[in-house]
């Protein structure tokens, strides 16, 4: 049971699934469904802080390293295409709208990325990340407990 709740709090976090793959990951593995919502959600959140740290501190000494700034360009011009039109034009509830697709390329680590590059108010975008994680994770966990029921 402790490694299944440490799974979905590295799921929640990772960019490779964030809380879309955290959440389903715990309620599959039988733990109780509100204990799932709150850990997958919350670890979701620490994303937002976590990457502004990097992108701030560890993100400009690695720039000097051509293989690592490839990479973060790559990265930079994907998150730019995928959410520019719809920040730019939207703002506040363009960034709520990109964070709460529960698609792959969206989420808290492209609203972060979007936030570094467009220089967003820190705290508006913090507010804008938290709510666009909470209407995804809601998304994914109703799915997900109507899909474990129906199955059942």
């Amino acid at each position: 049971m402790i490694l299944d709740i440490i799974i979905t709090i590295l799921w929640s976090i990772s960019p490779f699934g964030e809380a879309k793959v955290g959440i389903p990951f715990g309620l599959v593995n039988g733990l109780n469904k509100y204990f799932v919502f709150i850990i997958g959600f919350s670890a979701n959140v620490l994303v937002f802080p976590l990457m502004l740290f990097f992108l701030d501190n560890v993100n400009r000494r690695l720039l000097k390293w051509t293989p690592y700034k490839k990479a973060a360009i790559k990265i930079a011009r994907r998150a730019k295409i995928g959410s520019g039109n719809v920040i730019q034009k939207y703002g506040f509830f363009g960034l709520i709208f990109f964070v709460m697709l529960p698609i792959p390329g969206t989420g808290v680590y492209a609203g972060t990325i979007a936030t570094y590059m467009f220089k967003i108010d820190r705290q508006r975008a913090f507010w804008a990340n938290t709510i666009g994680i909470y209407i995804s994770s809601v998304i994914v966990w109703t799915t997900t407990v109507l899909t474990i029921k129906g199955m059942a």
